[in-house]
């Protein structure tokens, strides 16, 4: 190996990943709520410093999911439509029997139909960051999908990259 090439593999080992993490806090309103934390998430990545790399956004929550679909307010009443048709609210859940006779405190709600919503979208989503921007199309947009609100909730969104 040459002395030039010797010298560029170890500028190669010098370049550090960068790792940054950060919560926001989303506050929902109702029962099933689609937040769109599309914003946020771009600030984080803004002040990550990261210009190419990717963004993971987690929901540590067991009824809330995150999700990447288009901002459209009769498309997310369809979402809300065909989570309600598959997971209808009245219907017997072994985890709100659970949640109610079990001996450590509970909030009172009989939410098995929430976390099993939640199930279906699943509790994150990784977008690639290219020269310093997410990349979504105009008719992206991320949400943290609630599925037994009203809450405040915690999602985390760890940003790695150069």
């Amino acid at each position: 190996m040459s002395q030039e090439s010797s010298e560029k593999n170890k500028n190669l080992f010098k370049i550090k990943m960068k790792i940054h993490k950060q919560k926001i806090e989303i506050k929902s309103t109702s029962q099933i709520e689609f937040v769109d934390i599309t914003d946020r998430v771009d600030e984080v990545v803004s002040n990550s410093g990261v210009r190419e790399g990717q963004v993971l956004i987690y929901s540590p929550h067991t009824s809330a999911s995150i999700i990447i679909n288009h901002n459209e307010s009769m498309l997310l009443q369809d979402f809300m439509r065909v989570l309600y048709r598959l997971v209808p609210v009245n219907d017997r859940y072994s985890h709100d029997t659970f949640e109610l006779n079990r001996a450590s405190s509970s909030d009172g709600r009989s939410n098995g139909h929430s976390h099993c919503k939640s199930m279906l979208l699943g509790v994150s989503e990784t977008v690639p960051i290219e020269r310093g921007k997410m990349l979504l199309t105009e008719k992206q947009n991320i949400f943290m999908a609630e599925m037994d609100g009203s809450r405040t909730r915690d999602i985390i969104v760890q940003v790695i990259g150069l």
